[in-house]
């Protein structure tokens, strides 16, 4: 059992380790982090002290000052190193550094001097080390404005913002989870690289992007048409899309109705040609709650066509819980993002009429379903 703690944990790339981690819990167990440790020597070296890997992501990536970029990073790693000298820690340190690091700016500087101070007391310390140069990273739940061009073209075209390509330059690209998956590889392997620079995944123009992001959101985000991907590339950049959507706000969407004599039709999806993936009918008696899972890429949706339902959602490493009320009256659907644990439950006195579609067929080798009550 490996013993994981993250400086960062609460920030874009760490809280997708922190969860991820979560999904292992015979494996690794993860030691909590909070960025107040950095300003009490005994909290820090508690918290060092418990760990035997140590991923260090914490730091500034944006600031008017770039000095002040610098000096923060600079001294949050010297704070790390002299805790981990103080406890003569043995963990395999784990640090996040940039492809910027050889880009004549602060925030780059400041990357390779943290990474080089880190090496530098793994050598001495006779301890492992992996200092992680990484491309841009892109994904759900980035900041926007401050993590990603990507995060924030995605928050701008969900929240009816203005956007603007102030560069049209090349993007050299990797998905969080991608780089998630890595860096547990690298834990798993005792790695000892004290510099490893990752590959990026892909390569694409500000404005490619730019067109993509807008594309899902005529389809999706305005007509609730799945679109086609053609690559892994672009199912990602779409999960990433959709997690800035505001749930509350935006769902559930009723469904037009068509009624004559004979009864009523209603369209349920439309998703974009060669991505059928699976639709499947169930019907739930009062009292009764489905779901309580989540998934990390899959796209689902829930669409309810007779008696009265509440769906429920909540983000995975947080505890507040949405609420929505769907009813066959007025039949809507709603979509489950990634990394939300869901649920429905007939709160109703007859049966309930449930569609559910997702984007994949279900594969009991890889069926990306991790059970956790809402």
């Amino acid at each position: 059992m490996r013993k994981i703690g993250i400086t960062g944990q609460s920030g874009f790339i760490g809280s997708h380790i922190f969860n991820t981690l979560g999904l292992y819990p015979s494996e690794f167990e993860r030691v909590d982090f909070r960025r107040s440790f950095f300003d009490d020597e005994d909290l820090l070296d508690e918290f060092v002290a418990n760990c035997n890997v140590i991923i260090h992501l914490a730091g500034l990536n944006r600031h008017n000052d770039s000095e002040v970029i610098f000096n923060t990073n600079l001294k949050l790693t010297q704070k790390l190193v002299a805790s981990l000298e103080r406890t003569r820690s043995q963990a395999h340190v784990i640090f996040s550094s940039t492809s910027q690091e050889e880009n004549d700016n602060l925030y780059g500087r400041s990357k390779k001097e943290s990474r080089l101070l880190l090496s530098n007391w793994a050598e001495s310390a006779g301890v492992r080390f992996s200092g992680l140069v990484i491309p841009n990273v892109y994904g759900p739940f980035g900041e926007p404005y401050y993590n990603s061009v990507i995060a924030t073209f995605c928050y701008q075209l969900t929240h009816d913002e203005s956007s603007k390509i102030e560069i049209d330059r090349e993007l050299k690209l990797i998905y969080v989870s991608e780089l998630v998956d890595q860096i547990l590889g690298f834990i798993r392997e005792n790695d000892n690289s004290h510099i490893r620079v990752l590959e990026y995944s892909t390569q694409i123009k500000v404005s490619e992007v730019f067109e993509l992001l807008r594309n899902f959101r005529i389809e999706y985000f305005e007509n609730g048409i799945i679109p086609r991907f053609n690559s892994k590339f672009e199912l990602n950049l779409f999960n990433t899309f959709r997690s800035y959507i505001d749930i509350s706000n935006y769902y559930p969407i009723k469904f037009t109705l068509h009624t004559d004599d004979r009864g009523s039709f209603s369209e349920i999806i439309r998703v974009g040609e060669g991505q059928g993936g699976q639709t499947s009918f169930s019907t739930t008696v009062p009292g009764v709650t489905r779901g309580n899972h989540f998934h990390t890429r899959k796209i689902e949706r829930f669409a309810v066509i007779k008696g009265e339902a509440l769906i429920q959602l909540r983000k995975i490493g947080t505890t507040e819980t949405i609420d929505l009320y769907l009813s066959g009256d007025s039949p809507a659907y709603v979509d489950m993002p990634i990394w939300y644990a869901h649920n429905i439950k007939n709160i109703g006195s007859e049966e309930l009429y449930t569609i559910f579609w997702i984007n994949e067929f279900f594969d009991i080798n890889d069926p990306d379903t991790f059970f956790e009550a809402v």
